[in-house]
């Protein structure tokens, strides 16, 4: 029995994702965002029970991917699809642009599920990161509307956070092997610094935390190398 426990987890994520999409659809995105948060809750703990319950599997690895990829992959893109409809250059068609997203995280998907060398590190920006950004863009349009309906910044997001997930920017993972400061300073810095900043500006910090998890990811594998 215990074997399908992981599994339940990973359906928890997909099923998270899917009310988080209609939502989204309906136009209701910050309750999009908290699903969101569901899913990236079940995604981080699916995982971590599979390794406590020794019941890794082919199937669970496969299953992660097809759910991340509707919570992950499609969700953000129908976030980003809304926020373009809103946005300040009227068009019927330039809001699908949006799904560039979609079809960039399937590759990052993809990608992870082939690469060999992301078995305890991410090369390029991981989905779960990328559509906690996307989502945080509505809380921040509540404070700067004029900022968030820029349609040349939308596509702008589109296109550079596409291109981050498919990059060879190597970024950490979350998920420590080793505990000690000296080899994993710059995360316990991060995470300290994100909780500061999500602590006072909850979704508004995300864009920031965003740009710390990169800037750290850097320095924390050049200083390995060097």
């Amino acid at each position: 029995m215990k074997k399908h426990i992981p599994n339940a987890i990973t359906c928890a994520n997909l099923f998270s994702g899917c009310i988080g999409i209609v939502f989204a659809f309906k136009g209701e995105l910050e309750l999009a965002a908290y699903f969101v948060l569901l899913s990236g809750i079940f995604d981080f703990f699916d995982g971590m029970v599979a390794r406590l319950l020794h019941v890794k599997s082919a199937i669970g690895k496969e299953l992660d991917s097809l759910a991340d990829m509707v919570s992950f992959g499609f969700l953000p893109g129908v976030v980003m699809f809304q926020l373009l409809k809103l946005s300040d250059y009227n068009s019927e068609y330039l809001p699908y642009l949006a799904f560039i997203i979609t079809v960039f995280s399937a590759l990052r998907l993809a990608k992870f599920n082939i690469d060999e060398r992301q078995t305890e590190e991410f090369i390029g920006l991981n989905t779960p990161m990328n559509t906690l950004f996307i989502v945080s863009l509505p809380f921040i349009a509540k404070d700067y509307p004029t900022i968030i309906g820029s349609t040349m910044l939308l596509l702008g997001i589109v296109a550079i956070t596409s291109f981050l997930l498919v990059s060879e920017i190597k970024i950490f993972s979350l998920k420590f092997s080793d505990k000690t400061w000296v080899k994993n300073k710059f995360k316990f810095i991060f995470l300290i610094l994100s909780a500061i900043l999500l602590i006072a500006l909850q979704f508004v910090a995300i864009p920031f935390v965003l740009v710390l998890y990169i800037a750290f990811s850097v320095l924390h594998f050049r200083t390995q190398k060097i």
